[in-house]
């Protein structure tokens, strides 16, 4: 198919933004009015999920389309092979030059490097495909750092330190960051893709994917981020009397929380399972102040694309590439099988006049299904092996109905730098997986080595009471369970296995893999 080559694409991702988090779904505290106007125009996906934690192979599955259990990129740190496309190669076919303002945490095959390469020591490699515009990622702040030398701030020895309070104490007390909001990494990767805006001004479309750091920790905030929260407003997380207590509810969770007794927010060094319940809610606090000055520079970005007539002719797409748990059952942070960490935000804006705007769909969508709908949009193809669902219909004010109804993710917790888990669960690596699906009532965890879980999310959304041992739950673990094995074997990976050689020659079918519309 031909290319509508006069659009644009804006994809922005977020780091660790929980999918409540919007004010315009009504969340009791954070405000997000950049994002509620953005809505007004656009369609809201209220019940999308990401396919993985953490942030390798979330976005992995974000920009190939691909679920864990095809990629395999399943840790931080963890090689993806170098033989699948993603949506930046997918777009170059398409005459773009799609450019990364952030990072993706790609981790480069090892088979295409010598052994002495230096990407081969990192986890937060730029994916094939994209070039980098502006450079920033969790370890190595680069072109932020050298923005802030360049504006007369003073740069720490140690990079990190920069996340510190003026004095330098990693005591974590809700102070403000050294450097003001205008200078913030949010605020960096919103100028930078405003510069390079400017230098395509008449150009060819572009293809920009802007990823913003925050509000992953660590919890500082500039002013008036900061405090834009009190922290005697809110709430306490949703958890068990004592993290021991929680700990009962399996095995996984309990060798968790042993781990997470270290410190959470690195630079603050926080032990959130023995943080006092006036920390926890200062903790809130900030990563609430967080999301609104990640709204604020979102907003920015938007207001530049208007005042330039190039909003009416952009896919505008803003997700997050997973959760964030801020408390409840005793974690921080993301992993495991809890809603809070894998339901994330998802908005799109379709420019055409004949969108559906102000919507909102509560259908299930996930992660892999952003690459088949900006390849949609575009006119062309996905990838034959691709996982997800073209969401443009959704956008259009099309109610399909043989749709998904539930949703799947992975989350593979080996720990090959440390072995914890596979010390504390007596497990091999491989051992450490779980898959879960979840619809509307049950949600079930199948682990490959440890017993499973399910959850009546109707009768507790909390997810408290672990139902798989109850006999009278045992036809729906089974039912549940045989769902799980249904999806796994549909989502196999597929690159050849739908190509035949006969004697007229190769056959093939490239259609869906399953009926849908």
């Amino acid at each position: 198919m031909e290319t509508q080559r006069h659009q644009n694409i804006l994809f922005i991702t977020a780091d660790q933004w929980r999918g409540d988090c919007l004010s315009l779904l009504g969340h009791p505290t954070v405000l997000t009015p950049h994002m509620d106007a953005l809505a007004k125009e656009a369609t809201v996906f209220t019940q999308h999920y990401t396919c993985a934690v953490p942030c390798g192979p979330s976005r992995t599955s974000l920009l190939t389309g691909l679920y864990p259990s095809v990629h395999r990129s399943v840790c931080n740190g963890t090689p993806l092979d170098a033989r699948h496309s993603n949506v930046a190669k997918e777009v170059r076919k398409l005459g773009y030059d799609p450019i990364l303002l952030g990072y993706t945490d790609t981790s480069i095959d090892p088979r295409e490097v010598t052994g002495d390469d230096s990407r081969l020591k990192s986890y937060e490699g730029v994916m094939d495909g994209f070039r980098l515009e502006a450079s920033f990622n969790e370890s190595r702040l680069n072109g932020w750092l050298t923005e802030l030398r360049r504006k007369g701030y003073t740069i720490p020895a140690n990079h990190r330190d920069i996340y510190l309070p003026a004095d330098g104490s990693h005591i974590f007390d809700m102070r403000p960051a050294v450097y003001r909001a205008e200078d913030s990494d949010s605020a960096y990767i919103t100028d930078s893709a405003i510069h390079y805006l400017e230098s395509q001004a008449g150009h060819e479309p572009w293809f920009i994917h802007a990823v913003y750091y925050r509000p992953h920790p660590p919890l500082i905030a500039p002013a008036p981020y900061n405090t834009q929260y009190d922290p005697n407003d809110l709430s306490l997380p949703s958890r068990c009397s004592s993290w021991e207590e929680e700990a009962q509810q399996h095995p996984y969770l309990a060798a968790r929380l042993a781990y997470e007794r270290r410190s959470y927010s690195y630079d603050a060094r926080i032990n959130t399972v023995e943080a006092s319940d006036e920390i926890q809610r200062m903790m809130r606090a900030v990563y609430f102040g967080l999301i609104s000055e990640v709204d604020f520079q979102i907003g920015r970005l938007l207001s530049y694309l208007k005042d330039t007539d190039n909003y009416d002719n952009t896919l505008i797409i803003v997700t997050s590439d997973h959760g964030e748990m801020l408390g409840e059952h005793w974690c921080w942070g993301k992993a495991g099988y809890f809603d809070s960490a894998m339901h994330i935000p998802l908005i799109i804006r379709v420019p055409e006049a004949h969108a559906h705007k102000g919507h909102q769909v509560d259908a299930f969508t996930e992660s892999v299904d952003l690459v088949p709908t900006i390849l949609n949009w575009l006119g062309a193809e996905p990838p034959h092996e691709c996982d997800g669902y073209s969401l443009l219909p959704w956008c259009q004010g099309k109610a399909l109905k043989a749709w998904r109804t539930s949703v799947f993710w992975e989350y593979d917790f080996r720990t090959l730098d440390t072995y914890h888990n596979e010390n504390a669960l007596q497990l091999t690596p491989d051992q450490c997986t779980l898959n879960v699906i979840r619809d509307k009532h049950y949600k079930y965890v199948h682990f490959t080595a440890l017993p499973p879980l399910l959850f009546d999310l109707q009768k507790d959304p909390g997810e408290h009471i672990n139902l798989a041992q109850n006999p009278d739950y045992q036809n729906i673990v089974a039912d549940y369970a045989g769902q799980l094995l249904s999806h796994r074997m549909l989502h196999a990976e597929r690159t050849l296995t739908n190509h035949m050689l006969t004697p007229q020659g190769l056959v093939k079918y490239t259609g869906p893999r399953r009926r849908y519309g």
